[in-house]
């Protein structure tokens, strides 16, 4: 909201203005009547591992997010330049492979990535989409430029929160909003919809779509059954759907019915038993002939997790500069690969400095923040980087932007992030907005809501 600690950012004036005419007892009522709200929809998120309950209100902050429509005409460019290069090298490494014989990415980087899949090899993916969504993880630095923090190409989540948060705020606060020009996002569920229709196997001109859940006790189910029935289309579970002769089917109380795009949320892992984990009982048995066969799309495609690694993460510009001859617009963050050794030698020797991730975790687990650890937790992934050096990154703990929340009767900052969401199909669309996630405890650093992180809406104006 301000730049500096005095200078009100012009686009935020209108913002303040509103809130300070209003009176403390009338805020906290359109607070309490936006978590009713959220209660009443069953919005809600599942934290693992906790004693207390793990079904969980997702902690929305009233305050928005304000950004400028030059701010985010940067950040479409560099999204669009990101996603247009990973789906070139997701196509190129799992056929000719010539990044990895003109050296520009380790072949044994790639190769020893769990989410590299050698049934992928050679197998020609509809459209040459393999990523066709994609949610991306952006900081501010204390520069004002965005920087990416790292991609989700698997099964990203979130964008449900993004939709409600929306419809929320324009219940809670309708006149600010309509004395902001924002620009809309209710159309991502039908551009979602045209994105998997594009990507339809041949001769199927009216597609059946589904979108394969991995059932009630998934930590995003909320999201799935939203979006399926936003986009009109059948929330299905493995045990729903059935292989045959290579064509996958829905069963029906009218018989079987034919599957040709699947929107999946279940991990390569778990999607089917015969190609995959045997021990899967979320999957399909045969998808994946099926898939191979050209008889049924997945989106995204099998494999795309090699490339939101996060050490492969350290490559994106060298991959944007090998595939597109372009700088890239959006900058990474300085990462130190722990499978090199000079890079493992600063990191061990700099614990209390830097923030350690390991490669295939996400929702903020399996990380360290150096500055907020204690010696027993260093000491602890200094042995786990020993152990598997392969299997950690590290990064230099960013002062990342902060945003005012509504904690109490008072403003405070918090630091955000922004995860806008990127569809690529017959074109790339990113809807102009995304998921500002917030670290809602003090002093945090961590926005997950599996770790204490709530969110906030975004305005991206005309």
């Amino acid at each position: 909201m301000f730049s500096g600690s005095e200078t009100l950012h012009e686009h935020y004036e209108p913002l303040l203005e509103h809130l300070s005419a209003l009176p403390p007892e009338e805020i906290q009522r359109r607070k309490q009547a936006a978590d009713l709200s959220f209660l009443n929809q069953g919005i809600t998120f599942t934290v693992y591992g906790r004693d207390e309950g793990t079904e969980r209100i997702f902690p929305y902050d009233l305050l928005p997010r304000i950004i400028t429509s030059a701010e985010w005409a940067t950040v479409e460019r560099g999204l669009t330049q990101r996603i247009t290069a990973l789906n070139l090298f997701l196509k190129d490494i799992y056929n000719e492979g010539r990044i990895l014989k003109d050296g520009i990415v380790p072949r044994e980087l790639v190769y020893s990535c769990p989410q590299f899949r050698r049934q992928m090899c050679g197998l020609q993916v509809p459209r040459n989409v393999y990523i066709a969504v994609c949610g991306t993880d952006l900081i501010r630095l204390e520069n004002g430029d965005f920087a990416v923090l790292e991609d989700n190409l698997r099964v990203p989540s979130g964008v449900s929160y993004m939709l409600t948060n929306r419809r929320v705020m324009k219940r809670i606060f309708p006149q600010l909003f309509r004395s902001y020009n924002v620009r809309p996002i209710e159309h991502y569920t039908q551009v979602l919809l045209s994105t998997l229709r594009s990507l339809s196997p041949e001769g199927r001109p009216e597609p059946n779509i589904v979108l394969l859940s991995p059932g009630v006790f998934n930590s995003a189910y909320f999201e799935h059954a939203y979006l399926a029935r936003q986009m009109g289309i059948e929330l299905v579970e493995g045990r729903d759907l059935v292989v045959h002769d290579n064509v996958c089917y829905m069963r029906t109380t009218s018989g079987l019915r034919r599957v040709d795009v699947i929107y999946r949320r279940v991990d390569d892992d778990f999607i089917d038993p015969l190609a995959f984990r045997s021990d899967s009982m979320l999957g399909v048995a045969g998808l994946f002939n099926a898939y191979r066969a050209g008889n049924v799309t997945l989106s995204n495609a099998f494999g795309t997790g090699v490339a939101d690694d996060k050490a492969i993460y350290a490559y994106v510009p060298d991959i944007i500069r090998y595939y597109l001859s372009e700088e890239p617009v959006l900058n990474n963050i300085e990462t130190y690969l722990c499978a090199r050794e000079k890079d493992r030698q600063h990191v061990l020797a700099n614990l209390d400095k830097l923030v350690v991730k390991a490669v295939g975790e996400s929702g903020g687990y399996g990380m360290l923040i150096g500055p907020h650890s204690t010696a027993k937790e260093r000491k602890d992934f200094a042995d786990r980087i020993n152990a598997n050096p392969r299997n950690y990154i590290a990064q230099p703990t960013i002062s990342f932007s902060r945003a005012p929340c509504l904690i109490g009767d008072e403003l405070e900052p918090r630091h955000v992030d922004l995860r806008p969401y990127v569809l690529y199909g017959d074109k790339v669309t990113i809807v102009p907005g995304g998921l500002t996630r917030v670290a809602l405890t003090r002093g945090s650093l961590v926005v997950n809501s599996s770790q204490g992180g709530g969110s906030k809406d975004t305005w991206v104006l005309s």
